[in-house]
C-alpha cells in the first residue's frame, strides 16, 4: 500500500452522524421511545446505499467469477454447530466492571483508550496486571475501583419452543460462515463445482458486544458479506495473495481511495482460534486506524470439527487424481454497515463555491462513485410552475425505469442543487422554459458543476455514458 503516512481525516464523526440523520441515511433506533442503545435504522438513502454495496459485492465476487456460488443459510443453527466451531468456548471478550457505577467495558479497549497501551491479544492475566498497575479512571464516573477481568461470551441466546424453561437453547448466529460449512456437502452434491471453489453469502449476524459504538462501526446486529473459498491443502499461500488483491480491487471498484487504507497482519497472539493467518484492511476513521474488512486462512478447522461432531464425512474426492482430502478454506469477509460508514467518511468533502445567483457558500458534497450513489440522477424543474412541473414529471417517468432517481420541486434551484450534492447524486437534470421550446434539458455534474444541454430523446444514453456504471 506504499509508505505509511498519517493522512488527515477531513470530517468528524459528529458531522457524519448529523448528516446521516438529516438526509435519511441512518436514524437512531426506536427514537420515539427514547431510543434503544446501539441500535440504528437505515432510512431511504441508507437502504439504497446498502443495496448498492451488496449488489456491487455480489456482482464483483459471484456474478463475474466462474468459481463462486451463492447460499442463504439460516440464522438459527443446531446448537452443536457452535460447540464444533469453538464459539461456545472461544468467542469471548474480556469484560471488566467499575465497582462504583457498575459500568461495563472491554478491558482491552479500556486500556488502549485510557492508557494508550496496545492490548490486542493480551491474556486475562496480562490485562489484569495492567489494570492493577496503571489504575485507569472509569470513563463514566472517574473512579479507579475495578473488578477482575473475566471472559464474556458474545453470542445472543434464545429458545426454541413456547416455554423458555422447556425449550431448546439456541444462539443467534455470530457469523454467517458456519451455515456455509454445514451446507458445503449439499452444495457439492447439488452443483457441479470443483475445488477450488467458493460459497458466498450475505446475511445478518448478531453479537452481544460489551461496548458497541462509534455510530455504526460496531453493532449488535449487522450484515456480513462472506466467502468460504475451498482449496487443496497445498498452495494456500498463492490463493491467499490472490484474494488480498481481489479485496483491494473491490474496494477500488466501489470508489474508496487508498489514502486512508492500509493492511495489517495479525500477530500470533491476535489470531482467532480457527485462523493460521489473518490480514485486515484498516481504514483511518476519525477515532483512529480500525478494521474495515479481513482475510483469514481457516485451514481445515471448520470442516474437520463439523465432521468430528456430526459424524458425517465431509472429505472431497478428486476424480481426476483419485485423491481424497479435507479441503482448507480462505475466507474474505466484509461488513455492509462498516463499508457504508467508510463510504460516507471517504466521500465527504467541503469546499468554497458560488451559487447560481453568484453568492459564495460552503459546499458540502458526498463524492460517491456513481455505482454507489443512492440516486444516480435528480430531476428538477427550474421553478414550481405547472407547465415546468408537468414536463419534469414526464422526464422523471422516462428515467425511473433506467436509474434510481429523485425528484424535487421545492425551494430555489440553487438550494436543490446543494441538497443533491449533499446526498451524493452525481447528475441533476434541470427542466426550464427552453425545454418547452426545444425539448432539451440541462445536465449538471455534481463534482465539476459543469452544465451541458442534451435533447430529451438522447437523455438516457447521455446519463448512462456519464455515470459509467
Amino acid at each position: 500500500m506504499g509508505a505509511e503516512q498519517t493522512p488527515k481525516t477531513p470530517v468528524s464523526m459528529d458531522t457524519i452522524v448529523a448528516l446521516a440523520k438529516r438526509r435519511g441515511f441512518v436514524f437512531p433506533g426506536s427514537e420515539i421511545y427514547g431510543g434503544l442503545a446501539n441500535t440504528w435504522d437505515f432510512g431511504p438513502l441508507g437502504v439504497e446505499l446498502r443495496r448498492n454495496i451488496k449488489h456491487a459485492w455480489w456482482r464483483f465476487f459471484v456474478q463475474l467469477r466462474p468459481d463462486i456460488v451463492g447460499l442463504d443459510g439460516s440464522i438459527l443453527l443446531h446448537p452443536r454447530t457452535w460447540e464444533a466451531s469453538g464459539h461456545v468456548d472461544e468467542f469471548n471478550d474480556p469484560l471488566i466492571d467499575c465497582r462504583n457505577c457498575r459500568s461495563r467495558y472491554r478491558a482491552d479497549t479500556l486500556i488502549e483508550e485510557r492508557l494508550g497501551i496496545p492490548a490486542d491479544g493480551l491474556s486475562l492475566e496480562e490485562l489484569n496486571r495492567i489494570i492493577q498497575e496503571q489504575q485507569p479512571a472509569c470513563p463514566t464516573c472517574g473512579q479507579r475501583d475495578w473488578t477482575p477481568v473475566r471472559q464474556f461470551n458474545l453470542m445472543f441466546r434464545t429458545f426454541l419452543g413456547p416455554v423458555e424453561s422447556a425449550g431448546t437453547p439456541v444462539f443467534l448466529r455470530p457469523e454467517t460462515a458456519q451455515a456455509i460449512f454445514l451446507d458445503y456437502r449439499s452444495v457439492l452434491q447439488s452443483s457441479r463445482v470443483k475445488i477450488p471453489f467458493g460459497i458466498a453469502q450475505i446475511g445478518k449476524a448478531f453479537r452481544n458486544e460489551i461496548t458497541p459504538g462509534n455510530f455504526i462501526f460496531r453493532l449488535l446486529e449487522f450484515e456480513q458479506m462472506e466467502i468460504e473459498y475451498f482449496i487443496h491443502p497445498n498452495g494456500w499461500e498463492t490463493h491467499f495473495e490472490q484474494w488480498l488483491d481481489a479485496m483491494q480491487a473491490f474496494l477500488s471498484y466501489i470508489g474508496l481511495g487508498t489514502e486512508r487504507l492500509r493492511r495489517r497482519e495479525h500477530g500470533p497472539s491476535e489470531l482467532s482460534h480457527y485462523s493460521k493467518r489473518t490480514i485486515d484492511f484498516e481504514y483511518l476513521f476519525p477515532f483512529g486506524w480500525k478494521e474495515l474488512c479481513g482475510l483469514a486462512y481457516r485451514t481445515d478447522f471448520d470442516l474437520r470439527r463439523h465432521q468430528e461432531y456430526s459424524g458425517v464425512d465431509l472429505t472431497y474426492f478428486d476424480q481426476q487424481t483419485g485423491e481424497r482430502y479435507l479441503p482448507h478454506v480462505i475466507e474474505p469477509t466484509m461488513g455492509v454497515d462498516r463499508l457504508l460508514l467508510v463510504l460516507l467518511l471517504d466521500a465527504y468533502h467541503e469546499e468554497d463555491a458560488v451559487d447560481v445567483a453568484g453568492k459564495p457558500y460552503r459546499r458540502v458534497v458526498l463524492r460517491f462513485h456513481p455505482r454507489m450513489a443512492p440516486y444516480k440522477a435528480a430531476v428538477l424543474p427550474l421553478m414550481r410552475k405547472p407547465e415546468l412541473v408537468a414536463k419534469a414529471q414526464e422526464v422523471w417517468a422516462l428515467l425511473r425505469p433506467e436509474f434510481p432517481t429523485d425528484y424535487d420541486e421545492t425551494q430555489s434551484i440553487g438550494r436543490r442543487y446543494r441538497r443533491q450534492d449533499e446526498i451524493g447524486t452525481p447528475l441533476c437534470v434541470t427542466i426550464d422554459y427552453d425545454t418547452l421550446e426545444d425539448d432539451s434539458v440541462t445536465i449538471r455534474d455534481r463534482d465539476s458543476m459543469e452544465q451541458v444541454r442534451v435533447p430529451i430523446a438522447e437523455l438516457v444514453a447521455a446519463l448512462r455514458e456519464r455515470l459509467a456504471l
